[in-house]
């Protein structure tokens, strides 16, 4: 993303894991999946353990306990109808020419079991988080059952366009 995914490393195995690569690349095939010049859209990905990912669960969504990835959207963008596409973020103004599309946080440890559990490298499962990540933070969803059919069909579309497969089979 040219620089625009900004990465905040919380815990160092990350850094061994490539997560600026990984976070860089999912961001961009994401975007760009979805019609979007990356340039215009920036995010921050947060790097952290099952300790910090359990806090800021517990602290906004009262569930205390690990999980995978957690997106904080910068606003709301969901459809306003089930099993529609959410409406597309604005692109920045002149005064701010890069529009702050949300916040993610990916814990290592949930990541590397689920990846060995699942028999997917690291690097994969971890890409397929982000990527799952940032659709949140555009607006996809998928507690409703239309949404989470759009949601997942644009995940494989996007992870198929880096040779990634299905990882919902």
């Amino acid at each position: 993303m040219s620089g625009i995914v900004d990465v905040v490393i919380e815990d160092a195995r990350w850094e061994a894991a490539g997560l600026e690569a990984l976070a860089d690349r999912a961001c961009s095939a994401a975007l760009r999946g979805l019609g979007f010049d990356e340039t215009d859209f920036s995010v921050v990905v947060m790097g952290c353990d099952d300790a910090r990912i359990a806090v800021l669960n517990a602290d906004f969504r009262g569930k205390p306990q690990p999980t995978n990835v957690l997106s904080w959207p910068s606003e709301e963008r969901g459809a306003e109808v089930f099993g529609d596409r959410p409406k597309p973020p604005e692109v920045g103004t002149a005064d701010d020419l890069v529009e702050q599309l949300g916040d993610i946080a990916i814990s290592y440890e949930t990541c590397q079991r689920e990846a060995v559990e699942q028999g997917k490298s690291m690097a994969d499962h971890v890409t397929h988080l982000l990527v799952h990540g940032l659709l949140h933070c555009l607006g996809y969803d998928h507690v409703d059952d239309k949404d989470a059919a759009v949601m997942e069909a644009t995940e494989v579309r996007i992870l198929t366009s880096l040779g990634l497969s299905d990882p919902y089979l």
